[in-house]
């Protein structure tokens, strides 16, 4: 496949942030948090429509705060995320976004740029992040890929989707220093990085859907 960076971007270069409405470039706490949340549906093994679906509904009940999330507690979360569709996860995923606000409002009184702030680098924003109950290397991996450019510090490999796309369009292990050459307008690295992961997602469905109907 040619490579059409404008149009690729165009067509899967939007933020999922931007999707959801919330504003890193503010760099506000708030909106901060509300991406970490949406981090931590993204995580589980479960669809994009669906973790899409029950943070609007928890965006609706404004259980997009740590203090609101306590306020709730596990057994006011579990209905939320039911009406989502999230009830694979909604046990262990509502318990896993307490135990965070908890742990959040105790080290940095709510505020994630104390944690960007305290790291020496990429990989230590990488392990502090991993204190934290639960988050685990993808749902961090979700979380910084949109956080390039907002925090210094976050830097995060590529996913394996970014690399399937990044093979397939033949583009250079030092991807950042390519995009510093390529960039296109209004757009920037994380933009890049987003359509990867989408392209890469693309190339695996195309790949099962055809293995499904050769059986």
């Amino acid at each position: 496949m040619k490579l059409d960076l404008k149009i690729l971007l165009d067509n899967f270069g939007t933020l999922y942030s931007k999707q959801l409405c919330i504003d890193l470039d503010s760099k506000k706490p708030a909106e901060i948090f509300k991406w970490l949340v949406a981090s931590m549906l993204f995580g589980a093994r479960i669809s994009e429509e669906i973790a899409i679906r029950t943070y609007k509904v928890l965006e609706k009940y404004k259980a997009l705060t740590p203090q609101a999330i306590l306020k709730y507690n596990v057994d006011g979360l579990i209905p939320m995320m039911g009406e989502g569709g999230y009830t694979r996860y909604d046990g262990k995923t509502s318990n896993e976004l307490v135990q965070v606000s908890t742990q959040l409002l105790e080290c940095c009184t709510g505020d994630l740029n104390k944690i960007n702030d305290r790291a020496k680098d990429s990989k230590d924003l990488e392990r502090l992040l991993g204190e934290f109950y639960s988050l685990g290397p993808v749902t961090i991996e979700i979380f910084l890929r949109e956080m390039v450019g907002v925090w210094k510090k976050a830097d995060p490999k590529l996913g394996k989707f970014e690399t399937l796309a990044a093979r397939h369009f033949k583009l250079p292990k030092n991807l950042r220093s390519w995009w510093e050459k390529h960039k296109i307008k209004d757009y920037e690295y994380r933009n890049l990085l987003v359509m990867l992961l989408r392209v890469g997602k693309n190339f695996v469905h195309k790949q099962r859907k055809f293995l499904i109907s050769n059986v």
